[in-house]
Parts: C-alpha cells; structure tokens; sequence
C-alpha cells in the first residue's frame, strides 16, 4: 500500500459510526426540499434545511428556472470571463446591489467562492484581515489564501477585536471579515460596535450576510440593513442557497471594488459561471422576497414561538436571536444519537460536531423556514423535549 493511501486508510470514524448505526450524514432525500421530505420512503418533518423563505418549491421559482432553460440552455460553458456572461447575470447583479443598498454587485457560482474569492485577493502583504473565530470555512479558506496578516478575535467580543485592532499599522489597510448571522450558533454580529471601532481605527468592513439575507432588515435586505449601517460597510456579501432558493452568491460594494474584483477574483475568473436556470431562480426568489412582507412575518412569529418553546423546555441555546436555535448537547456521541432518535421520532436535524466545533460545544442545529406551520412545530417540540428527557438533557 503507497503512503498515501496507508495514511487515509487509518481514518475510520464514518465507519465506527456507521456500526454504532448513528451515522448522521449524507442521508439521501427522495423528495423535495419541503417542510416535511422523504428518506428511505419515511415522511419526516425537516428541520435541517437553510431554505428559511421555503420558497424552492414556489411556482414562480420553478418556472423562471423553466424558462431560463428553454431560452439559454443548461448551462454557459465558460467562465464570466470570457463566453459566460448572460443578460440575466447583468440583470441579476444589478437588482442584487440595489436590493443591499449598493453601486454594484457580482454573481458567483456558488457562496463558498464568493468568500474565497474575494477575502483572498483584497489585501496586500502589508495589510491586515481581522476575523471573528466562529466565522464560516468559505471566509477561513479565503484567509488562508491571503498573504495578509490574520488576527483572529474572540467571537462577538469587541473588547477582543480593539486589541487586534491596535495592533495593526495604522498607515495600513485593515479588513474586519465578519458573518452578519453565525451559521451555527444563530447570534448576531455587534454590527453597530463593528462599524464605531472600524471607524475609529480606519477600517474596512466585510459582511457575510448568508444567514442574514431573506431574514432579518427590510424585506429581508440583511444585518446591515437591519441595524442601519449599511453605507458603514464596505463589502455585503450574500447567497443564493438559502432564502434566494437556488445555487450562487454575489459580492456588493461600490463600483471601484467592484471593477477590481472582477479583473482580480480567481475564484470568480476561473470557474464556470453559474447557470441559467439558478440565476433565473435566485432573480425570482428575489421577487418573491420584495413582494410577500408576509413571509418573513410568519418565520419571526415562528422563531419567538420556537425560542420560547426551546427555553421554557430548559433547552441551552445559546445567544441565538433568529431562526437558527443550536441545542447544545456538548458530546460527539451522544449528538450523533439524539440526531438517529429524533429521526426516529420523524424530525430531521442536523449535528454539528468536532472539528467544526470544540468537542464540548457540539449541537444539533435546529433551524425554520417561513413555511412551517406551528402544528408541525409543535411536533417538534414535543418530540425533542421526550429525547432531551430520556439523556437527561433537560429536567
């Protein structure tokens, strides 16, 4: 056996879950991504997905995606660059930049590239790269691609970041790189607290707003819309995966950045651009998102009533404000197998475990979408507060 594979050989922590038969992953979905999907032909109530507009089984989505099809083709077969730019992308990144409150916007295959495109080619050697340390992998792999300096502050502490922030040269330029909503934990940015130090210290500010868009602001603009300081923030960066109901991300800033990344982004340069029919979807998810106020409406009356729910149940969850609620279980193991009961019970959701998180802040992130309905939430609730009991999780 070469080294190599002798090496990978010894990685065997799937298998010993698959034996234990708690293995949480990759669980084949034969249906659509609804509040309620089918897995091994069993109906279970979903709640593991980032879809919180629920709008990927909406008509209007599903037939600009049609359309897009019929008139373009499958795909562009090339890159922006070159041969792959259409008239939707343009269309799409101008309503995207204006719908952020920004000069100009790009569209990128996918989010993850959005980050790794853009974090790594901003700064120089000289310069600095500030980041929260619960920040998302797509923004570490940016990172790590930069030859700037990193300095890493402790999540969501302001005190942290100033110390960093001291640090650094002050004739240099200086990027705090931040998730509007964390990903896994649910918390918010201290954006307002963000944009006072990085005036005081003549920094710029990134924004991933992912988990922000289609929740939080004016008809779902995002964090930075939601706490006013959008013209405060240099870059917002969002996708297309979660409430836009497609595949994709975009960068918005002011034309000048914008103009630079498009010349210097490799990520962007050098891969495929995303297809007609996600483009279309996203541009009419959009749509969607500008004309039903009542659909976020509903997701926050949903996630109050969950949050309660969660706390009155002694549930730990954190600082979590939105509809992403982490269930803190705080051992690998015993996440895996609450995550098998409660399917079991009918509900799907997923595990976060070592490495994503420390082995004592392991979770089962529990998050909503607009179209559930507080019947199938109850059920959840129900569900869960039976498992948490039988773990001792709960009283």
């Amino acid at each position: 056996m070469r080294l190599l594979q002798e090496k990978l050989a010894k990685y065997d922590a799937p298998q010993r879950a698959m034996a234990a038969g708690i293995y949480p992953y990759f669980r084949v979905i034969q249906s659509d991504q609804d509040t309620e999907v089918v897995i091994n032909g069993k109906k279970v109530l979903m709640f593991g997905s980032n879809a919180y507009t629920g709008l990927t089984n909406h008509p209007k989505v599903k037939e600009a995606a049609i359309a897009a099809i019929r008139k373009y083709g499958t795909g562009c077969a090339g890159s922006r660059f070159l041969n792959g730019t259409l008239d939707l992308h343009i269309e799409l990144e101008k309503r995207l930049a204006d719908f952020v409150g920004k000069e100009d916007a790009i569209v990128y295959s996918t989010g993850f590239q959005v980050n790794l495109g853009v974090v790594s080619c901003l700064t120089g050697r000289e310069d600095y790269i500030l980041w929260d340390e619960l920040d998302h992998a797509s923004i570490i792999e940016g990172l790590r691609l930069s030859f700037s300096t990193k300095l890493k502050y402790k999540h969501n502490d302001m005190d942290s970041l100033e110390k960093q922030l001291q640090k650094c040269n002050p004739s240099k330029i200086k990027l705090i790189v931040i998730d509007g909503v964390f990903s896994m934990e649910g918390d918010i940015a201290k954006l307002p607290e963000i944009v006072a130090l990085a005036k005081k210290y003549n920094a710029s500010i990134m924004v991933d707003e992912a988990h922000g868009i289609g929740v939080l602001g004016d008809h779902g603009r995002g964090t930075c819309n939601h706490f006013g300081v959008t013209d405060d923030v240099d870059l917002i960066m969002g996708t297309f995966s979660k409430s836009l109901a497609s595949i994709g991300g975009f960068i918005a800033s002011d034309k000048d950045t914008i103009n630079y990344l498009r010349h210097h982004s490799r990520s962007y340069i050098f891969s495929a651009s995303n297809t007609p029919a996600a483009t279309a979807a996203a541009g009419a998810a959009l749509d969607i998102l500008l004309s039903e106020p009542e659909r976020i409406e509903h997701l926050w009356e949903l996630t109050h009533y969950a949050l309660k729910g969660f706390r009155d149940m002694g549930c730990e969850i954190g600082h979590t404000s939105t509809p992403i609620i982490p269930l803190f279980i705080r051992d690998n193991d015993l996440t895996f197998l609450i995550v098998k009961e409660l399917f079991d019970e009918g509900i799907f959701v997923n595990p976060v475990v070592s490495p994503a998180v420390a082995p004592d802040d392991t979770l089962i992130r529990f998050s909503l979408m607009a179209t559930h309905t507080k019947g199938q939430l109850d059920y959840a609730l129900d569900a869960i507060r039976r498992v948490f009991r039988k773990h001792h999780l709960i009283p």
